[in-house]
């Protein structure tokens, strides 16, 4: 079997996983909002067996949305949105994963040049990766000195920290994580085109 057919079966698992999931919690989300409508009661069939069904998913979600302060009945629709979340990233990681094999595989008979440009591309890669990652964690309120954060903060508080101090204030909006992506992908562009 060639690594084409496998990224391929490996996708299509990945999108039927995810795609399950979804409509999944969405019938649990569905028929938790029907019930609070009123259009179905709570001693019907159908809505008695799908909270059956759902309570093992469900109450981890209900703990976690009580002690935020929020509603306990919302809990199904957020079970249905971090369905869809979590099968989006699955469908990211796997397409990365058979992505970077399939590169290593194809840089076994590749040239130096061609390792340095790949190793470079990579690198700078993961950087503006991680200041997407930075990005959205503080719009969610995600604390810099949190275990997972902290390597996202070190791979980018070189060339982020530098550009705050010297770019003019904005407001209430901080433009240096969009000025280092900016010059992080003039940079790929320019070191690369070089290696030519």
């Amino acid at each position: 079997m060639d690594l084409g057919a496998v990224a391929e079966a490996v996708d299509l698992v990945a999108r039927a996983l995810a795609l399950t999931a979804a409509i999944l919690a969405g019938v649990v989300a569905l028929t938790h909002w029907a019930v609070r409508r009123r259009h179905l009661t709570p001693l019907n069939p159908l809505a008695r067996w799908v909270r059956r069904l759902s309570d093992p998913a469900l109450r981890p979600v209900e703990k976690s949305v009580v002690r935020r302060g929020g509603n306990p009945q919302d809990a199904s629709y957020w079970l249905f949105g971090i369905a869809v979340v979590g099968g989006l990233l699955l469908l990211l990681v796997t397409r990365w994963a058979t992505g970077f094999v399939s590169s290593l595989l194809l840089l076994g008979s590749a040239s130096p040049i061609v390792w340095l440009r790949v190793l470079i591309q990579w690198a700078f890669s993961l950087v503006m990766a991680a200041i997407v990652v930075r990005v959205i964690a503080s719009w969610v309120g995600i604390s810099r000195y949190s275990g997972w954060m902290r390597p996202v903060f070190w791979l980018t508080d070189w060339i982020i920290e530098p550009l705050r101090r010297r770019l003019p204030p904005w407001g209430m909006i901080d433009m240096s994580p969009f000025v280092a992506y900016v010059v992080l992908f003039l940079a790929r562009a320019l070191i690369l085109g070089g290696l030519q």
